[in-house]
């Protein structure tokens, strides 16, 4: 994933394709504080691998790939909430991920007065 186009430093763009490497992400840890520099499906920031990876096939369904954890929680991901945006009605197996994917971010409290960073 190169992040910022032709515009932005071959250093940075570098730097931005270290997130898609297996190393990277067993070597840095994130701090999520209110969830706006946290992408919610790509990066990892909760139980050590990125719900792209965890919940594939909801992930390709997801109108919402590029969404920050902050905007997640601000459209809902309660049960009727409108950040589950699909491509298409979810099958059985698929609303048991959802349901799986709900479990694991009930208890997500974001702290609106910190910031997110890399550790």
């Amino acid at each position: 994933m190169c992040e910022g186009g032709l515009a932005t430093s071959s250093w940075w763009r570098d730097i931005a394709a270290l997130r898609s490497e297996v190393w990277f992400h067993g070597n840095v840890n994130r701090f999520v504080g209110d969830g706006k520099n946290t992408l919610f499906w790509t990066d990892v920031w909760l139980g050590g691998m990125s719900f792209r990876d965890r919940f594939t096939r909801l992930f390709e369904l997801s109108l919402l790939k590029r969404e920050s954890i902050s905007g997640m929680h601000a459209l809902g991901w309660g049960i009727e909430g409108e950040a589950w945006r699909w491509r298409r009605r979810l099958l059985a197996r698929e609303e048991e991920l959802v349901g799986e994917l709900r479990l694991l971010l009930q208890n997500v409290s974001l702290l609106v007065d910190r910031i997110d960073r890399t550790l």
